[in-house]
């Protein structure tokens, strides 16, 4: 890993493998609804407003990001974490629940189009950048595997509400510690013309997200089609950890190994389309493997197969959105950028259940390998845009 990068760059990786190990609202929140022995539908329309919020917070986190600077809405998402994840843990009602589902929601992956912008505020090379964002998704991914072993091991022990509890500490103490290092001067200038203007009406960026959003249902599908299929199968909960802890050894073990050469690819004149195209028919092809399996030894391998393409997916675009977004304007781009993983995971459950009611296993693979597949299709004209001179047309106030 390198040594020389500024110690803002440490600190952006401390605080992303911090929020993602202490993040124990949405892998546990179901667990939460399942006690206060809600009707299923309430149950999900709860998750539901949890992912929306998701995808909106997003957008306003980046957007808040470029107009009142990196330093004060990262610490500002932290606090109000601190403050709802606690509420959460707490309320009963349906309202209640649903009120504080969709503000969690919203600050939950907060840092997520931050800590992109910063990243490339503070690393001028894209070669730098890239070799950043991969230690960046190494460290989310350290940090989901911690959130599974701990959070799994007091649960039984604490209870769900205090693993809110305590998700809620770990936001306020990294509040704080967001005011106290990282520096004012990472705030960008005011611009007149704001960078949603400029996001709506950039072709690049919506192509980008649609590959992506195809690219990353494979992902989603990790959480949500693959243990139905093994359950489909005879499989417990058990043998579903197990793929989950053969995808977080994967990335231990191929992380180090993949980021000098995503490095190296990033060093290139143009931008990573190449790399998110093949992620989608790793991706693909990976959890759509699965459709093949009956045993935890099959579905863990699909699991293992599948990360090299994520590895890649999360460095090439976000490599595409450094190079197409204008400097004012990062956050915004990196925050509309992130819903793509929002809107996955939201769309991914839906397409496992309507494959496996119409097709079983089978088709539920097949419906995963196709959108993998089809975003590496979309970065054909991805790849056109990009290569053509780029302008941008704002209304002067």
């Amino acid at each position: 890993m390198p040594t020389r990068w500024p110690p803002v760059i440490w600190a952006l990786l401390l605080t992303t493998f911090a929020v993602r190990a202490g993040g124990f609202v949405y892998p546990f929140l179901s667990y939460r609804l399942d006690g206060l022995h809600l009707t299923s539908s309430v149950a999900s329309i709860v998750l539901a407003v949890f992912g929306a919020g998701w995808l909106m917070g997003q957008m306003l986190c980046g957007w808040l990001a470029d107009r009142i600077g990196r330093r004060a809405t990262l610490a500002g998402a932290m606090l109000v974490a601190a403050t709802t994840f606690p509420v959460l843990a707490q309320v009963h009602t349906p309202l209640a629940l649903t009120a504080a589902a969709a503000v969690s929601g919203a600050v939950y992956d907060a840092p997520r189009p931050v800590v992109a912008a910063m990243v490339a505020d503070v690393i001028p090379d894209e070669a730098g950048r890239a070799k950043a964002n991969g230690w960046r998704h190494f460290a989310t991914n350290v940090g989901a595997a911690t959130t599974g072993a701990v959070g799994g091991a007091l649960a039984g022990r604490t209870g769900i509400p205090t693993l809110f509890w305590v998700n809620g500490a770990v936001c306020a103490v990294i509040a704080v510690l967001v005011l106290w290092v990282l520096p004012r001067t990472t705030r960008t200038a005011v611009v007149e013309h704001g960078g949603y203007r400029e996001a709506i009406t950039d072709p690049r960026l919506w192509v980008l997200w649609l590959a992506s959003l195809l690219t990353l249902i494979p992902v989603g599908a990790l959480f949500s089609a693959l243990p139905l299929m093994m359950a489909s199968d005879g499989l417990d909960a058990a043998a579903y950890g197990w793929t989950q802890v053969t995808s977080a050894v994967a990335v231990l073990v191929l992380s180090p190994l993949l980021n000098p050469l995503l490095a190296r690819r990033a060093a290139r004149p143009h931008a990573m389309v190449g790399p998110l195209a093949l992620s989608g028919l790793v991706l693909g092809a990976g959890i759509g493997s699965a459709g093949l399996a009956s045993t935890t030894l099959g579905y863990s391998t699909a699991a293992f197969l599948a990360v090299p393409g994520e590895i890649i997916a999360f460095v090439a675009a976000g490599d595409i959105v450094n190079r197409i977004a204008p400097p004012h304007a990062r956050a915004t781009y990196a925050g509309i950028w992130g819903t793509t993983l929002a809107a996955a995971i939201m769309c991914a459950p839906a397409l496992a259940g309507w494959s496996l009611t119409h097709g079983g296993s089978e088709l539920a693979a097949l419906t995963t390998l196709t959108c993998g597949f089809l975003g590496a299709a979309v970065c054909l004209p991805l790849h056109g845009l990009l290569r053509r001179p780029h302008t941008q047309t704002v209304e002067v106030s």
